[in-house]
């Protein structure tokens, strides 16, 4: 396996960004699991499913589905779906059906796949803690409510979403609520993780933190 990265941290903290970002100044692969987990949701919301389905009913679902990546889009079974995954119903969906089992065996080996590849850095919220417990680097980031709230609401408006700040607010409390207190892989800082609150900081600054506690560890001439 290749290097990774994990960066986790709760809804709106900026991870993807972040993670993005990061990716492209080291020379490394960004693996977008919120995506991975959206696409899933996509999937089965066009199956007619919603909060009360079985876990052996997404099981047999699951089996007819196919998810890639290729030049920074997402693909359910060829079909491009990087725009469709990035609704607020699919959030919604995708915070719900990732507490579920079946969806999270599914994708675990979508994601221990990537870096045996690729130099990665993987953002999510069990990257450090469930996915890659033995990963190169890792990193918990976090901000005020108040500050993801503001993030997420322009994030919307940006994508062209009618969403007011008070919707915006109950979203973040939302997940923020399911991914601490589900059974399965919960959100929770991994132990060697460095936690960094970006709440005052910007993007730039939250790079150069971040590349500090790597030290020259990210240097070309150190990758293998």
């Amino acid at each position: 396996m290749k290097r990774v990265i994990t960066i986790d941290g709760p809804s709106g903290a900026g991870k993807s960004t972040i993670a993005k970002r990061l990716a492209t100044e080291l020379g490394f692969e960004y693996l977008d699991t919120g995506a991975l987990y959206r696409a899933v949701a996509l999937y089965l919301r066009r199956s007619g499913c919603d909060e009360n389905i079985s876990d052996e009913e997404i099981s047999r679902l699951l089996e007819g589905l196919k998810i890639s990546f290729s030049d920074g889009r997402v693909f359910i079974n060829n079909e491009d779906v990087t725009d469709r995954i990035r609704t607020p119903e699919i959030g919604h969906f995708s915070s719900v059906f990732s507490a579920r089992a079946p969806v999270r065996e599914f994708l675990m080996g979508v994601q221990r796949g990537f870096p045996e590849e690729h130099d990665t850095v993987a953002e999510g919220r069990d990257m450090g803690t469930v996915v890659f417990p033995d990963a190169w680097k890792k990193f918990f980031i976090t901000a005020s409510i108040e500050e993801r709230t503001r993030r997420r609401f322009k994030q919307l408006q940006e994508m062209g979403k009618a969403v007011t700040l008070d919707e915006a607010l109950r979203d973040v409390k939302e997940r923020d609520e399911r991914d601490s207190n589900r059974k399965i892989a919960p959100l929770k800082k991994p132990a060697d993780a460095v936690h960094i609150d970006t709440t005052e900081l910007s993007l730039e600054e939250t790079l150069q933190c971040i590349k500090k506690h790597l030290g020259s560890d990210n240097s070309p001439e150190d990758r293998p």
